[in-house]
């Protein structure tokens, strides 16, 4: 049982050399986002919840962005695995020509359609008032942020890339450094210190929008000046055009990725609009818990991708079936054991952490109950998290479309919006049932894992 489930020294060195970075990336942004949550929690509950509303709307917009940068990632890692560099040029150019897209037809539509979007979390119990307000708040917001989409985007393409490559140090320290960037303009906009005028709301999204032009500097920068180690960036520019044989390979298989990444995100926000059905209080207890549970699911985030690099180099390299499952489970069962901890210190935080926001008492208590529940389903988050970029790296993309947005969507929306709307249930019973659909979700990626029908050589 142990050789099973628990491999060696040499195993973990490779592991972690791929795990740590983007964990303590994502461990820094996501705390430095907890951190700008805080700041706008200090200036009052209309603030905060005005931008958590709008950051669930463009949640969805990067997740699309993140779909299309995986979709041609899948085969970036075999082709990295495999030693193909021109593959690798080609799969960047249509990672490029994807986002850029993606960001315009995304800008265009928040522009027109902003307005309507934001109401649609604004339909619970409370004052008209008050909905006015999260809604001013929310258009401020939003129409700075537009600014930053179009940095964000290429960021992605270069970050992923770079990891994808192996290089996962250097889109980790573009990001420490652009998220400290947006702390420092964070505290210096938002209440106006050294001289600065206190913008509130207008002041974290030009913060953020500042940090995402940093990021895609430095990642870009280091790029092209190590061409040795990324031989891919040499002649990347000299043209946009992607062959049609590897065009049309990502558009079959990376289609149905973003087309998932996409209807998740959205069946997220569908999720969070239907708990609002519960009443304004919701919206801004539904935020603070994200906000603690973005930063507290960086280990089964950056073990998730992990398991995409490493498994998708491996089925490159034409590694046996019997080896790829073996350090699968082996990489799976750290991911869940490292989440039982992480899930402890979750639960742990949830009554002291509500009391960092200048909020009422309701909303506190809410947000208390709602990161309790989160930290129990955390151990299946990680397990179904493997199952997912393991799939995804055998170019499985049609099945993870299934596993992922097809549940959310045929399973969890239909049930939250029945029980929001058709029932008098309260909403942390609510929140409770729709988060256990996870241990559902976990039986069948078990399953589907086992069958290794996803084990595929793309390169």
């Amino acid at each position: 049982m142990r050789s099973r489930f628990i491999g060696d020294k040499k195993f973990y060195r490779v592991a972690l050399g791929v795990t740590l970075p983007i964990m303590i990336q994502n461990f820094i942004t996501n705390f430095v986002s907890l951190l700008d949550n805080l700041m706008v929690g200090r200036v009052g509950t209309a603030p905060m919840s005005g931008v958590a509303i709008v950051n669930q709307v463009l949640f969805v917009l990067s997740l699309c962005i993140f779909g299309a940068v995986s979709g041609a990632g899948i085969f970036t890692a075999q082709y990295a695995g495999s030693g193909d560099e021109e593959g690798v040029r080609g799969t960047f150019r249509f990672k490029l020509l994807s986002v850029l897209a993606i960001t315009a037809v995304g800008i265009a539509a928040l522009l027109a359609f902003g307005e309507e979007l934001i109401r649609l979390w604004l339909r619970g119990e409370g004052s008209a008032e008050e909905a006015d307000l999260y809604l001013r708040y929310g258009m401020e917001y939003l129409k700075v942020m537009l600014w930053g989409l179009p940095p964000f985007a290429v960021a992605n393409v270069y970050c992923s890339t770079l990891r994808e490559n192996g290089e996962t140090v250097v889109p980790m320290a573009a990001g420490v450094i652009a998220v400290a960037v947006n702390l420092f303009f964070n505290y210096v906009l938002i209440f106006g210190h050294f001289g600065a005028p206190a913008m509130g709301v207008r002041g974290a999204a030009v913060a953020t929008v500042i940090s995402r032009y940093v990021e895609l500097a430095l990642a870009a920068a280091w790029t092209h000046t190590h061409k040795a180690k990324m031989p891919f960036a040499r002649g990347l520019y000299r043209t946009l055009k992607v062959p049609r044989a590897l065009a049309g390979q990502i558009f079959r298989k990376g289609t149905p990725l973003l087309i998932n990444e996409t209807l998740w995100a959205a069946g997220m926000a569908v999720l969070n609009q239907c708990y609002s059905a519960k009443g304004l209080n919701v919206v801004p207890a539904i935020n603070i818990e994200s906000t603690v549970w973005n930063a507290m699911s960086v280990a089964y985030m950056a073990t998730g991708n992990a398991v995409g690099i490493l498994i998708g180099q491996k089925l490159g390299q034409g590694e046996a079936q019997d080896r790829v499952m073996d350090d699968l489970t082996k990489l799976t069962f750290f991911s869940v054991a490292l989440n039982v901890l992480t899930a402890a210190l979750l639960a742990a935080v949830s009554g002291v952490f509500p009391l960092l926001y200048e909020t009422t008492d309701e909303v506190r208590a809410l947000a208390a109950s709602f990161i309790r529940v989160a930290a129990m389903m955390m151990p299946f988050c990680a397990f179904t998290n493997c199952c997912y970029f393991a799939m995804r790296s055998g170019g499985k993309t049609v099945i993870t479309f299934v596993f992922d947005s097809v549940f959310v969507w045929c399973v969890c929306v239909p049930l939250a919006y029945v029980l929001a709307n058709y029932t008098p249930i309260p909403v942390v019973p609510l929140f409770f049932i729709c988060q256990a659909t996870e241990a559902v979700k976990c039986v069948i990626g078990f399953v589907m894992i086992r069958g290794r029908k996803w084990m595929i050589r793309l390169a």
